[in-house]
């Protein structure tokens, strides 16, 4: 799906990620990834500073600021192409075109658009993970993760391939380093059980993000027009900052948008007057799912980080899944009709 020249898959996206960043990494190098990052995702680049890799987080909306971040040490750039839960577009292309530039390699995160809406190869990605317990097996019935290798990078000038994964094809070199030090030292092995699920899932995937992808666009523009919220984050509209490049970039704009309620209305009265939405920290599920982020998933990291990431302590996050798209926009003017009734 990805048009790549192999793939390595895990138990977990976070295992994928740790995997291979343990891998390929060593002590005093230094990565720059986006400060719009999945919660994990953030707390583990926390975690590798202290085996001594060096993270620098920098608004990756702009290559600019990327660019200003990288030091003779940078090995590698992190980045997702829509982030969670604000759904800030990265400069893709840009960012990849310094990677290539540079020698460094190029890691984009592609669970929440999935292969169906983009491609990470597109715009000179080295790797492209996937947390594939989301969009691609869509059924929240099973835990994995993947990295692919595009085959745009090249492995013979990075210096921390070790000699003996320095063998055969010089395309497999760094997928043959993550295998054997990520995946085996690691044992974060996907199991054929949960691999049977999300592959049954995988064929459905183009059905199911067409109409995600719908829902969440009728629902944004539902939102957008309530008086009871302030903003509305989706990339489908074009009042979000990055609206034209998610246009360009990818096939539709995901199914994944956050909004904002206006002082006085408690995010949690929102979701309790919700009787379709199921409260749930999961993505990319067959049903729709929300959550107030500020309060739950991106609570540990505490309210000076959340700022930096621009998570409002009211914010609430939808993953849209494949319900009728009437069904869902009553479910949220009923809702929402409780809360003016109330006031």
């Amino acid at each position: 799906m990805e048009e790549a020249v192999g793939t390595v898959s895990f138990a977990t996206g976070m295992a994928a990620i740790i995997s291979t960043m343990t891998a390929l990494l060593q002590r005093g190098d230094h990565v720059v990834a986006s400060r719009f990052l999945f919660g994990n995702t953030a707390s583990w680049f926390n975690t590798l500073s202290n085996p001594g890799v060096e993270v620098t987080l920098v608004d990756a909306t702009e290559a600019a600021n990327v660019e200003q971040a990288l030091r003779p040490q940078t090995r590698m750039v992190f980045v997702e192409t829509i982030a969670n839960p604000r759904t800030q577009v990265a400069d893709l292309a840009g960012i990849g075109k310094l990677c290539n530039a540079r020698g460094i390699v190029y890691i984009v995160d592609n669970t929440l658009t999935t292969p169906h809406l983009f491609r990470g190869k597109a715009v000179g990605a080295s790797l492209v993970i996937h947390s594939l317990s989301k969009g691609i097996c869509g059924h929240g019935n099973a835990l994995g993760g993947s990295v692919s290798d595009t085959g745009l990078f090249d492995w013979s000038a990075y210096p921390n391939l070790l000699p003996a994964y320095r063998k055969g094809a010089q395309a497999n070199w760094g997928l043959l380093q993550i295998r054997k030090k990520g995946l085996r030292d690691l044992g974060g092995t996907l199991s054929a059980e949960h691999g049977h699920r999300i592959a049954t899932g995988a064929e459905t995937l183009t059905l199911r993000m067409e109409r995600v992808c719908a829902n969440a666009l009728a629902l944004a523009r539902w939102l957008e027009a309530c008086p009871l919220v302030s903003k509305v984050h989706y990339p489908g509209l074009a009042s979000h900052a990055q609206h034209e490049r998610a246009a360009s970039l990818f096939r539709s704009f995901g199914g994944l948008l956050s909004f904002e309620t206006v002082d006085g209305v408690d995010p949690f009265d929102v979701l309790n007057g919700l009787q379709l939405v199921i409260k749930s920290s999961h993505l990319g599920d067959n049903r729709t799912l929300a959550l107030p982020a500020a309060r739950t998933i991106f609570w540990e990291m505490g309210e000076e980080m959340r700022r930096s990431m621009d998570i409002a302590e009211s914010l609430i996050r939808v993953s849209l899944g494949i319900e009728a798209t009437a069904d869902l926009l009553d479910d949220f003017e009923q809702a929402f009709q409780k809360l003016e009734a109330a006031q």
